[in-house]
C-alpha cells in the first residue's frame, strides 16, 4: 500500500543569489513529495545579519515539521542558517559550500580587497556573456532564461545578500549533504568530502542537470524518510 500523502517527503527549495523559482522548473516536477518554493524576502535593512533574515524566511516552516532544506548556492547558505532554528531539518546544498572557510580563492580576493564595494551589484547583468561562462550556461533556452534571471536582479538585495556572504559566519554549523558539479566555476569543489560529485555540472546544474538533481533527492529523501534526523 503506497505511503499517505503525511509520510511524503517534504522538500522547501531556496534559490540562489538573485534567482527565483524558475531554476527550479526542471527539478520539481521529478521530486516524489510536498514541495515548497520559499520566496527571497526584502532585507529588512541593508545590514540586516544573516540569522535575523533566517528567522523571517523559517516563518514558513512549521517548527516540528521534519523535510528537507534544498538550498542552491547561496540560498544553501541560508538553508543552513534556517536549520539551526528547524531541529528537524535536513539540508542538501546543491552547488554550494558548507561553511565560511570553503569560500573559493576568487570570493576570498574579492573579500579581501573590497572590489564588491564599487562594482555595480548588477554587474552581470550588463555582461550576460561573463555570466554564462561563470555560471556554465548552455545557449539556447538555457541562456535565455539566465539572461532573464539577471535582468530580474534586485540590486538592493543583490548587494545585500553579497554582504551576507562575505560576513557569514559558519561557526556550529550544522550538518549538510552536498551535491556539487565538477565544473563549477564559483564554487569550485575542492579536498573536502563531497557527497555527491556531478561529472560535468556547472553552477547552473540545478536547472541543465535536473535529472540527476532530483534523482539523489529522491534517494536521500527515501534513505531518511523512516529514520531519524542526524543532528
Amino acid at each position: 500500500m503506497p505511503d499517505s500523502a503525511d509520510h511524503q517527503p517534504v522538500f522547501y527549495l531556496i534559490s540562489g543569489l538573485g534567482a527565483d523559482e524558475r531554476v527550479f522548473q526542471r527539478l520539481i516536477p521529478q521530486l516524489r513529495g510536498t514541495v515548497h518554493y520559499l520566496p527571497w524576502l526584502a532585507p529588512a535593512d541593508p545590514d540586516e545579519p544573516l540569522p535575523a533574515y533566517a528567522e523571517r524566511m523559517a516563518t514558513a516552516i512549521p517548527l516540528d515539521r521534519r523535510c528537507w532544506l534544498v538550498g542552491v548556492s547561496f540560498g544553501g547558505t541560508v538553508a543552513l542558517e534556517i536549520a539551526r532554528l528547524r531541529p528537524l531539518a535536513l539540508v542538501a546544498l546543491i552547488s554550494s559550500i558548507p561553511g565560511a572557510d570553503q569560500l573559493p580563492p576568487l570570493l576570498k580576493l574579492i573579500r579581501a580587497t573590497g572590489v564588491q564595494h564599487w562594482l555595480p551589484p548588477q554587474i552581470l547583468k550588463f555582461t550576460p556573456r561573463l555570466g554564462q561562462w561563470y555560471f556554465g550556461v548552455s545557449n539556447g533556452p538555457e541562456y535565455q532564461l539566465f539572461r532573464q534571471i539577471l535582468w530580474d536582479q534586485e540590486p538592493r538585495y543583490t548587494r545585500w545578500a553579497i554582504r551576507s556572504l562575505f560576513r557569514w559566519d559558519s561557526r556550529d554549523i550544522g550538518p549538510a549533504v552536498q551535491i556539487r558539479g565538477t565544473h563549477d566555476r564559483v564554487f569550485p569543489p575542492g579536498p573536502a568530502k563531497v557527497e555527491y560529485l556531478i561529472q560535468g555540472g556547472t553552477h547552473f546544474m540545478v536547472y541543465s542537470r535536473a535529472d540527476e538533481v532530483a534523482r539523489i533527492l529522491n534517494q536521500l529523501a527515501g534513505e531518511f524518510r523512516s529514520e531519524p534526523p542526524v543532528v
